[in-house]
């Protein structure tokens, strides 16, 4: 394999679900000679979706990385390869890949165009500026429409396209496809596997529509190079390669984005699209110099250059836990290692060595002896560095920009059968937060559950099952039940709470008089009062009338009884509490008694003050196409949402709303339903709000 970086692609394939990426894939996978048979999504048997959950649901679930060979003008080119799922759920895995790619296939379906993912996919790839080409796959679909899904890519993606091959015919129609640069129809031959490529001249009926977008696409050429332009307005000829030379330059700026077409699942275009990754995408050297910062002074910025001879730096982008230790996947960006190489973590200080290399082909691995810049490898060894880590040379460290994961939207409870299943529930769900930064899990005291969170229904599905299937754990899966918490609307004065027991011998009494009041956050911090769990307890007595030893008992009693929840059960948040008064007996008096005539007074000083429940309100940004904004808003109201605000982000619109927690369980899927999957939402904690009456004595009467 080539080491000159020039000779090397660093490309991700990412599409909505359905499109065809993991297909498109395996043909790249069998024309570059890396499999000799070609596998297929329907039958289960692809290369890439090794994991049985893709291969029962024929979907893409976590990005899988090869290395591939192609011969391009007699000079042979190292394509570093990863197929990303599709489906919303697991967004993580394309955010992960697009940081470490140099540019990226997006595969589109010919009768659909753009739709809901490849929008959110497009967006990802804008922020971490990826240089991107299309491919518009599936153009022997019944109803598939090049000229339309082009024509999408402009309108909903705001993108510039430049058609660089037309397909002749359509659907059950589609025969091969015309290259508008060479002016030169191909054919591929459906016995040889497509393998087999005949090149002729473009058909009569073809050729004038042929001639209208070969003027298109010298004409986009031209606008992205001055000296072209001139040439072009003088009407002088422009050859083929100063045209190839143009686009290129104009893709890795982010300029523009060469269309190819094609059908995978027929083996029509798949070569002429890896020629296309040759000639358009960049090599590691024609990206920016890798930006990150010194981690002995975070505001002092650093570069590595994509060099070999630059100090090692690479970023940890996936890890896989495997039952001869963790796998980790990361791109070298500067420098290179060597099998047993030492390297450090700059983010926790921790040493690694990297014991072994290896190349991946999906789930098989080919040991290598050192690895350089511009590579993405799999190393073993690897012991306390995650998703987004840097690890770079001690002498010279650096730390990159990590990836950003967005919050699960989505939570149900689990429960282990057995106390063993117990103990490896544990375990396992720190392996699974490993591998997956999109997961969370944490243990609710209030129910005596484990609380699971994820990026939708499916995702939840994926690691209950692999908990079960994969890891042996017995569990029982369930609903959430909201945490709600409870509040007081007026204060209450001078109630006592009075604990007196006689039983024979020593007897216990206890006597506190308190006030009870609404308090905030902001109140107690100007107040300079400590607040913990939302409670403020404040010592008034005067002259004695409570020891001074018995005090800490009876802010215990209060805050204990707060945590706990005195009408519904839910913590009593947002409270002052006031001792004001009291009295005590010599010989029954005890901290115990205190305690309890505490939990007493506000027991009864929660009944004077009016209590009300509040529920978790969250923060929903929802990002729709224009076409459904009603739909949406409609929704929203139906839940109880309010709309605070809603702006124009190009193409889409961003619904801000605030709504509560209660009411969005299932809205990911209600969301992809109201918008023929084309919206998006995120989701995140915002304030405690009270509840409607009405619904409060719901909640109670259910708790």
């Amino acid at each position: 394999m080539p080491q000159d970086l020039k000779f090397i692609r660093n490309i991700g394939i990412c599409a909505h679900i359905d499109a065809g990426k993991t297909t498109v894939t395996e043909r790249v996978l069998f024309y570059t000679g890396k499999n000799y048979k070609m596998g297929e999504v329907h039958e289960g048997t692809a290369t890439m979706d090794f994991l049985q959950e893709e291969q029962e649901r024929g979907i893409t679930i976590q990005s899988a990385a090869t290395t591939c060979p192609w011969e391009r003008l007699g000079e042979m080119y190292q394509v570093n390869l990863i197929d990303t799922p599709g489906h919303v759920d697991f967004t993580i895995e394309v955010e992960r890949s697009m940081r470490v790619l140099d540019g990226a296939v997006a595969v589109f379906d010919g009768k659909e165009g753009v739709e809901a993912q490849s929008e959110t996919v497009w967006r990802q790839a804008d922020r971490y500026r990826v240089p991107r080409m299309c491919f518009i796959n599936k153009m022997d679909k019944l109803g598939a429409d090049f000229y339309f899904s082009f024509a999408t890519i402009k309108s909903r993606l705001g993108a510039n396209p430049i058609a660089v091959q037309l397909p002749i015919g359509a659907g059950p129609t589609l025969e091969g496809i015309i290259d508008l640069l060479t002016l030169k129809a191909y054919y591929f031959d459906a016995n040889e596997l497509g393998a087999v490529i005949t090149e002729k001249p473009i058909p009569e009926d073809m050729v004038d529509v042929a001639n209208e977008w070969r003027h298109k696409l010298v004409e986009a050429a031209a606008e992205l190079d001055d000296s072209l332009m001139e040439r072009y307005l003088a009407d002088e000829p422009i050859s083929v390669d100063e045209i190839r030379a143009a686009v290129r330059r104009g893709t890795i700026k982010l300029r523009c984005n060469p269309v190819f077409c094609g059908a995978a699942l027929r083996n029509i275009g798949v070569q002429r699209l890896l020629d296309g990754v040759i000639d358009y995408l960049p090599n590691p050297t024609e990206v920016p110099a890798v930006e990150g910062t010194d981690p002995r002074d975070k505001e002092k910025r650093l570069t590595r250059p994509n060099s070999l001879e630059a100090p090692f730096s690479a970023l940890v982008f996936k890890v896989v836990s495997d039952q001869h230790g963790d796998l980790t996947y990361m791109r070298i960006y500067s420098g290179s290692i060597q099998k047993g190489s030492r390297v450090i973590n700059p983010v926790n200080g921790k040493k690694e060595n990297l014991s072994r290399i290896f190349e991946m082909h999906a789930k098989d691995r080919i040991p290598l002896e050192s690895a350089g810049a511009g590579t993405i490898v799999a190393v073993v060894g690897v012991k306390d560095s995650y998703t987004g880590d840097t690890l770079c040379d001690p002498e010279d460290p650096i730390v990159l920009e990590r990836m950003e994961f967005p919050e699960p939207v989505i939570s149900m409870s689990i429960e282990p059968n057995t106390a063993d299943d117990k103990r490896r529930l544990g375990e396992a769900l720190q392996i699974i937060r490993r591998e997956d930064p999109s997961f969370r899990s944490h243990y609710d005291d209030e129910t005596g559950q484990t609380i699971i969170m994820g990026m939708g229904e499916l995702h939840l599905e994926i690691i209950k099952n692999k908990l079960v299937r994969d890891m042996k754990v017995g569990v029982q899966v369930g609903k959430p039940r909201v945490s709600y918490r409870e509040a007081i609307s007026r204060p209450a004065e001078y109630v006592r709470g009075l604990f007196k027991k006689q039983t024979g011998g020593r007897g216990q009494f206890g006597d506190v008089t308190i006030n009870l009041m609404p308090f905030t956050k902001e109140e107690a911090e100007a107040d300079e009062l400590k607040f913990n769990d939302s409670v403020a307890f404040v010592n008034k007595i005067i002259g004695g009338s409570i020891p001074k030893e018995f005090i800490p008992s009876v802010e215990a009693g209060i805050r204990q009884t707060a945590a706990s929840g005195v009408s519904a059960g839910y913590p009593l948040i947002n409270i002052k509490v006031e001792l004001v008064d009291g009295s005590f007996h010599t010989v029954d008096s005890s901290q115990v008694a205190f305690e309890q005539a505490a939990r007493l007074a506000l027991r009864e000083a929660v009944s004077k003050a009016g209590s009300v429940l509040l529920e978790p309100i969250m923060k929903v940004v929802i990002t729709t196409p224009d076409d459904y904004l009603g739909n949406i808003t409609g929704d929203m109201s139906s839940r109880r949402g309010m709309i605070v605000e809603t702006e124009d982000r190009g193409h889409v619109k961003l619904v801000n709303c605030e709504v509560p927690l209660s009411e969005m369980f299932g809205y990911t899927t209600a969301l992809r339903g109201m918008s023929q999957g084309r919206a998006s939402s995120t989701m995140e904690f915002l304030a405690y709000r009270p509840m409607p009456a009405s619904l409060m004595k719901e909640v109670l009467a259910a708790g």
